[in-house]
C-alpha cells in the first residue's frame, strides 16, 4: 500500500509574489474554490499581516472552503500570529504557519540573533500559536543552508512546543537533489521526536531543480510538498504542483506514494491560474504546456497513432485536457449556460449570471461556437474584475495603409465616464496612447504578447502586457475576438492591477 503525500498549495501566497501577479479578493476566492475542487490538502491563503486586503481575502477564503485546511502565514511574533489567527479562525480546518530563519547568514545579517535566541523565538511562536489551534506548522527559513545539527535542534524544539508539521525550505533554490535528499534523511534520523510530526519541504526553482529536489525529499521521507500551480512564485518560481503530482502518479513503481489530488482538475486549474494572474504558461511547460501532448515529428505521430503510449507517458484526459465539451451558440439559453458554468466550477448568482449571459450573447453574435475557454474569459473579465477603477466602455479605431491610426476611447473612471482620442504608430499604439491620457498613466510597457485562446479564425484573442511604474510591476490580460479590443482590455487590466498594488502595499516574506 502506498504512503500518503500531503499537498500544501501556496499559489495564493508565494505564487502571488511573482512580479505583477497580484490578485484581488474575488480572484483569490475563485482560485481557492478551484484548488479545493482539485483536492489540495492545505491551502496557504496569504500573509494576513501584510495588508488589510490580504487579511480580508484570507478571511473570506477561510469562511468559504469546506474540506481544505486554510493556512495563514505568520512570522515568529505574537502580532503576526494574532493577525493570522484572526483571518483563519472561522475555517473548517484552520492552520497557523509560523517561521523564522535558521541559516547563519540570516542570523548574522538579517535577524542579528544568536542560535539560542532563534530557538527561543521559535518555541515561543509555536507555543503561542498552539494556544489558538492544534494545527500549527513551523518553518525554518533558508533551511537548506542551515547547519544540519542546528536545524534538527530547532525542529525538535518546535515539535516539543506543539508543531504538527515542520517545514524545511530551500528558500533560495540553492540545493542539489542528492544533497537535499541527504539533508532530509539526516533530519529524519537525527531529530528525536520527528515521528510526532510531518516533515514538509518547500523548494524554489532558481537552478531549475525545485521539482527534482522535492521528489528527492519525498523519497527520503518528507510527506508534505509545498507547491504552486504552474510553478509560479518569487524569482524563478516554486515547485510545480502538477509536476510533483503527475510524477507520483506516473511512476508508482519508483515513487510508491499517493496524493489526494483529482488529476482531471489539473489542466482547468492551470488555465484558471494563468487567466487570473496574467502569467502565461510557456508552451514547453511540463504537464500543462500547449506542446506537452503535441507531436510534430513524423515518427512520433506514426507511433502515437498506433499506440499513444509509444510517445505519451500520460493520457491527456488524466489531467483534464480532453474533456467532452458542450459547445454553446447564439441560440443557447440561460439554463444551458448556467449548467455549463457549473460544470466548469462557476456557481454564479442570478445577478452574476445576467452579466455573463449578456457578454456571452455578444460573443456568440461574433463567433459561431463558444467553448469553455471563451466562457472562462467572460467570467474572469465580467465577474472577477467588476471592482476595477478603470473600465472600457467604448473603443473605435481607424487604421490602414493610407491613414494615420487613430483611436477614440470612452472609459469609466471610478464610475465617471471620460472620453478622448489620440494617434499612434498603429491602432494598438493609438488605443494605448489614448487610454494612457485618460487615466494619467505613468507606467512603462515592458512586454506585449498575443495568443489565441481557441482554434479557428474567429478565435478569442488573448493579450498579455507587463507594466512597470515606480518599481511596481503588474501583468494585465484581456480577451476578445477583436485583437485591438483585447489589447485595450489587457492594458486597462494592467493599469487596474497597478492601482491595486499602490493601494495594497504588501510585505513579501521569503520562505
Amino acid at each position: 500500500m502506498s504512503e500518503r503525500v500531503y499537498i500544501f498549495d501556496t499559489t495564493l501566497r508565494d505564487g502571488e509574489q511573482s512580479p505583477g501577479a497580484s490578485m484581488n479578493a474575488a480572484e483569490k476566492l475563485r482560485l481557492a474554490m478551484q484548488l479545493e475542487k482539485l483536492g489540495v490538502d492545505v491551502l496557504e491563503a496569504g500573509f494576513p499581516a501584510a495588508s488589510d486586503g490580504d487579511f480580508d481575502a484570507v478571511a473570506q477564503i477561510a469562511k468559504r472552503l469546506k474540506t481544505t485546511e486554510v493556512a495563514g502565514l505568520a512570522r515568529a511574533s505574537k502580532a503576526d500570529i494574532d493577525r493570522a489567527w484572526g483571518a483563519v479562525q472561522h475555517a473548517a480546518k484552520p492552520r497557523i504557519h509560523t517561521f523564522i530563519a535558521t541559516s547563519d547568514i540570516h542570523l548574522e545579517y538579517k535577524l542579528k540573533m544568536t542560535r539560542d535566541e532563534v530557538v527561543k523565538a521559535a518555541v515561543e511562536a509555536v507555543r503561542y500559536a498552539k494556544s489558538l489551534t492544534d494545527n500549527v506548522e513551523f518553518s525554518s527559513e533558508d533551511g537548506s543552508r542551515s547547519d544540519r545539527d542546528f536545524l534538527c535542534r530547532v525542529f525538535e524544539a518546535a515539535i516539543e512546543a506543539g508543531a504538527r508539521v515542520v517545514n524545511l525550505p530551500d528558500t533560495v533554490g540553492y540545493a542539489i537533489p542528492e544533497e537535499f535528499g541527504a539533508l532530509v534523511k539526516y533530519v529524519m534520523t537525527h531529530t528525536p521526536n520527528i515521528h510526532k510530526a510531518i516533515l514538509s519541504v518547500h523548494c524554489h526553482n532558481d537552478l531549475g531543480l525545485a521539482t527534482a529536489n522535492t521528489l528527492a525529499a519525498i523519497s527520503a521521507g518528507a510527506r508534505q510538498a509545498e507547491v504552486t500551480i504552474n510553478g509560479i512564485g518569487e524569482r524563478a518560481g516554486n515547485t510545480s504542483l502538477e509536476e510533483v503530482v503527475m510524477s507520483l502518479h506516473t511512476r508508482p513503481n519508483y515513487l510508491p506514494m499517493s496524493t489526494n489530488i483529482k488529476t482531471e482538475e489539473i489542466y482547468p486549474t492551470s488555465r484558471l491560474t494563468s487567466m487570473i494572474t496574467g502569467i502565461i504558461v510557456q508552451p514547453n511547460k511540463a504537464i500543462v504546456g500547449a506542446n506537452a501532448f503535441a507531436h510534430e515529428a513524423g515518427i512520433h505521430q506514426d507511433g502515437v497513432l498506433k499506440n499513444p503510449m509509444t510517445y505519451e507517458i500520460m493520457k491527456p484526459e488524466t489531467i483534464g485536457l480532453n474533456r467532452n465539451k458542450l459547445v454553446l451558440g447564439k441560440h443557447s439559453g440561460r439554463h444551458a449556460l448556467r449548467s455549463r458554468l457549473k460544470e466548469l466550477g462557476y456557481d454564479l448568482s442570478d445577478e452574476e449570471l445576467n452579466i455573463v449571459f449578456t457578454k456571452f450573447k455578444e460573443l456568440a453574435d461574433k463567433k459561431k461556437h463558444v467553448v469553455d475557454e471563451d466562457l472562462e474569459a467572460i467570467v474572469t473579465e465580467g465577474i472577477l474584475r467588476i471592482a476595477d477603477i478603470f473600465i472600457l466602455e467604448y473603443l473605435h479605431v481607424i487604421s490602414g495603409t493610407t491613414v494615420m491610426p487613430m483611436a477614440s476611447v470612452q472609459l469609466s473612471v471610478n464610475g465617471r465616464s471620460v472620453k478622448g482620442a489620440g494617434y499612434g504608430n498603429g491602432p494598438i499604439d493609438a488605443a494605448f496612447n489614448t487610454i494612457g491620457k485618460l487615466t494619467n498613466a505613468e507606467s512603462e510597457l515592458m512586454r506585449f504578447s498575443v495568443n489565441a485562446i481557441t482554434g479557428g479564425t474567429d478565435a478569442m484573442g488573448e493579450v498579455t502586457v507587463r507594466l512597470k511604474e515606480n518599481g511596481l510591476v503588474a501583468l494585465g490580460k484581456g480577451a476578445d475576438p477583436d485583437i485591438i479590443t483585447a489589447s485595450a482590455k489587457a492594458y486597462i487590466n494592467g493599469l487596474n492591477r497597478l492601482e491595486y498594488l499602490k493601494s495594497h502595499p504588501v510585505q513579501s516574506p521569503q520562505m
